[in-house]
């Protein structure tokens, strides 16, 4: 059996998108992932599907695995021919016993690849609006452990040396430390009124930094319980913080919020979140596939057939739009047989999904909502007319029902279905018991009733009283009116069935 590689990696301190894209590779070409607790668990979501992971975490006061065992690990991986990606916080470089690991891989003739990654002396200090230097104030820095011990029969740090230098100081790993650092700084001849910062979680959404100088700063930690992990940072660079602090002002900070919308289309309401400082957590409740009953299948093929009758074809997403250009595909219709038809649309995507099948939209409501929809249209119609409307296995009945109340000739079809899925949810359910969820978002009726169920399918007997720590947002009054109905108290309602307006109802 040929050896495999180990990669390496620095996953950055935290944020999954600082990690390097050659990080990014080695982690989806793995067939194991070795990784600690402060490199960010939302980066094994790019494992390849049958990927190993393993957790070598270590705490302040406790060691899942110590070190000598993990090296040992990395080489036995690799002797069975596996691709191994050793996943670290921040740089592994950077007091982070890369050197021990890749030394045992080289005495067994494996090939390795150290892979760095950006570390978080640096980051965490920059999103806490903390340049490590700056023309006006210092032009060097300095990395020091912070883990060594008073007790030390000789210390590796030069105190001294340390206290009298110019530059910024910034120490990892050193808030159980923090009283010895101070005192050994003062003690060398630093000033005691040096401001002083410390940074909790840098870069995650626990970010907390505090301040002070080093006569203050102890006593500020213990007043405020400040726990590790933490970068401190010693330095005149500290008083930029109160102008150039950026990423705890972003309008969605410190909030994690669940994205139960399909993964198809999640990707917009993802981004727009981290845009604005949140943290998105995805998992897709729902999954469209096409019709899976033959009656259905067969009632929208029927009506493809018969497409020059129409007068009036209404789309109410974008998924109706997919599928109904798929099927037509497939059924070798020619798009061209739509001559006669006006086209309608709920909103801007939707219509964006016809324009870019060659349809322009006849009619767009002025607020995004399906019965918005029909309310504008109902001038243009007049009884008799035939209306295709393409929509998904579980719709709402009141766009049919009020067309047949106006008389016309309304055909509705299944162009597309939802189906449960649970994939990635003892991640959820973790982070509901910690209670660390902060919104749950609702794109559509059936993502509300499929949480419930996909919550009771992974064990949780009572979901709702697992939900009831976070905040409710849906994209439009239905969806509110289902959210409700189930039992949950609605905090946040969109003012137009768009994500755009979804995201902002939740900080406006």
């Amino acid at each position: 059996m040929s050896k495999g590689v180990v990669y390496l990696v620095g996953a950055g301190p935290g944020d999954p998108k600082l990690i390097t894209l050659r990080g990014l590779e080695a982690i989806q070409r793995a067939d194991v992932v070795v990784y600690d607790r402060l490199a960010s668990p939302r980066l094994l979501k790019h494992m390849k599907p049958g990927a190993e992971k393993i957790f070598v975490g270590k705490l302040p006061d406790k060691h899942m695995m110590k070190q000598g065992e993990i090296n040992q690990l990395l080489v036995d991986l690799a002797l069975q021919g596996k691709v191994v990606t050793r996943l670290k916080g921040g740089d592994p470089s950077v007091f982070g016993r890369v050197g021990e690991e890749a030394e045992l891989l080289a005495d067994n003739g494996i090939g390795f690849e150290i892979v760095p990654g950006i570390t978080s002396a640096i980051a965490v200090p920059a999103y806490a609006g903390i340049p490590v230097t700056h023309r006006d104030f210092t032009s060097s820095f300095s990395i020091v452990t912070g883990h060594e011990y008073p007790n030390k029969t000789y210390s590796s740090v030069n105190w001294d040396n340390l206290a009298q230098a110019s530059g910024t100081l910034i120490f990892l790993m050193g808030v159980a430390n923090l009283e010895f650092i101070c005192s050994q700084l003062i003690r060398g001849g630093k000033s005691a009124v040096t401001p002083v910062a410390l940074i909790r979680w840098g870069t995650w959404m626990e970010q907390a930094t505090l301040t002070g100088t080093l006569t203050d700063i102890v006593d500020k930690v213990r007043a405020a319980n400040f726990q590790s992990p933490a970068v401190i940072i010693v330095g005149e660079v500290v008083k930029l913080r109160e102008k150039l602090a950026w990423f705890e002002k972003k309008p969605l900070f410190g909030r994690r919020i669940l994205v139960t919308r399909a993964r198809s289309q999640a990707s917009e309401l993802v981004q727009q979140i981290e845009e604005l400082g949140g943290e998105a957590v995805e998992f897709p409740v729902i999954r469209t596939q096409p019709p899976s009953s033959e009656e259905a299948r067969a009632a929208l093929d029927a009506a493809l057939e018969r497409l020059p009758e129409f007068e009036w074809v209404l789309f109410t997403s974008v998924n109706g739009v997919d599928y109904f250009f798929e099927r037509l595909q497939q059924k070798r219709i020619d798009i061209r047989t739509l001559y006669q038809a006006r086209i309608a649309a709920v909103g801007p995507k939707t219509a964006e999904a016809l324009e870019r099948r060659g349809l322009l939209v006849d009619l767009l409501p002025a607020k995004f909502q399906g019965d918005v929809l029909l309310e504008s249209i109902e001038q243009e119609l007049m009884p008799g007319q035939r209306v295709l409307l393409p929509t998904a296995d579980i719709a709402k009945a009141y766009i049919p029902e009020r067309l047949k109340q106006l008389g016309m000739d309304v055909t509705e079809v299944d162009v597309y279905e939802t189906v449960l899925d649970t994939g990635g949810g003892a991640e959820v359910i973790d982070l509901l018991q910690q209670k660390a969820l902060h919104i749950i978002t609702f794109t559509s009726s059936s993502t509300v009733t499929n949480l419930l169920l996909a919550l009771r399918e992974l064990g949780a007997e009572k979901p709702l009283e697992l939900l009831q720590s976070c905040r409710i947002a849906c994209i439009g009054p239905m969806t509110a009116q289902t959210a409700r109905e189930a039992g949950l108290t609605v905090d946040y309602v969109a003012e137009e069935a768009t994500v755009a307006s979804l995201v902002q109802s939740l900080y406006a």
